[in-house]
């Protein structure tokens, strides 16, 4: 992916100085005198300039994409593990409920520890020996 934001990059740095290069000014003596201007031989036209900014846009929504999906380009179905739900209960303590396969457990979290409360499969609580 970076090499083709790269690339991108390097052909509309190498357009954009052709089309400096290519640039021809004429006196405006010999446009007021109707004699045509003539392009140079073999000039730029303009349409690789476009096409080197059209694949640094394409480059760049390809990467805002991959940033933006969780998981990469696999996106939200390729993760297993997920929060469903989470309550605040104040001072830094919270109570989530997370998804992992398909699978939901209740957690509790503070700043010292992560305990996990209950499974909410409908499946018998853990026994907890604290």
């Amino acid at each position: 992916m970076r090499k083709i934001l790269l690339g991108a990059t390097i052909g509309l740095a190498l357009a954009v100085s052709a089309a400096a290069e290519d640039q021809v000014i004429y006196p405006r003596s010999a446009v007021l005198a109707g004699a045509p201007p003539t392009a140079p031989a073999g000039g730029f036209n303009g349409s690789l300039l476009v096409l080197a900014i059209a694949a640094a846009g394409a480059g760049g929504w390809l990467l805002w994409r991959q940033r933006r999906a969780p998981g990469g380009l696999g996106g939200r179905d390729a993760r297993k593990l997920a929060v469903a739900e989470s309550r605040s209960l104040g001072n830094r303590q919270y109570l989530v409920v997370a998804d992992y396969d398909g699978r939901k457990f209740l957690i509790g979290v503070c700043p010292g520890r992560i305990d996990m409360l209950a499974p909410l499969d409908g499946q018998a609580p853990a026994s907890r020996t604290t």
